[in-house]
């Protein structure tokens, strides 16, 4: 578990953008893989049958996400976004500049759609080749790679838009 952990936790943290979320996603994940673990083919990798439990368990909290802000907005309660105030204790102008570009690309990345955050997150954070990629989302290696393309369109769109 412990050789997993950390990179598992990376990968469920950029996904969620939030720390608290990945922690509890990754427990989850260890959870669900313990109640499935007679369904583990020793023939594939571990950590791809793993990988692929907490990228459900990420979309399960995407799904759920939605709807809560839906009823947030329904209901005319305020996004907790709007009341977060962030730490920002930098020493200088280009440290502050950095901190809400990487905000904006977190922001970014977490409003990407399922079908491309998933293998952007899974090659370019996990270091997972797109076959690997392909392999935990159940699609083809060109299939990975034209949606890594358009993530990193999106991304760059986005950046430039509120840059």
């Amino acid at each position: 578990m412990t050789a997993t952990k950390g990179g598992l936790f990376r990968f469920v943290r950029r996904y969620t953008g939030d720390d608290e979320d990945a922690l509890d996603l990754v427990q989850e994940t260890y959870t669900a893989a313990w109640l499935a673990i007679h369904r583990y083919d020793p023939a594939r990798p571990f950590d791809v049958w793993l990988r692929a439990i907490a990228l459900n368990k990420c979309r399960d909290w995407g799904r759920r996400r939605t709807v809560r802000r839906w009823i947030r907005q329904t209901v005319g309660l305020d996004a907790p976004e709007a009341t977060h105030v962030a730490d920002r204790t930098p020493d200088t102008d280009a440290l502050i500049d950095d901190r809400r570009r990487i905000e904006r690309l977190n922001t970014a990345l977490r409003d990407l759609p399922d079908n491309l955050k998933a293998p952007l997150l899974l090659t370019s954070i996990d270091g997972r080749s797109q076959q690997e990629a392909a392999q935990i989302l159940g699609i083809t290696a060109k299939a990975v790679e034209t949606r890594i393309a358009r993530a990193r369109q999106k991304l760059a769109s986005a950046m430039m838009c509120e840059g």
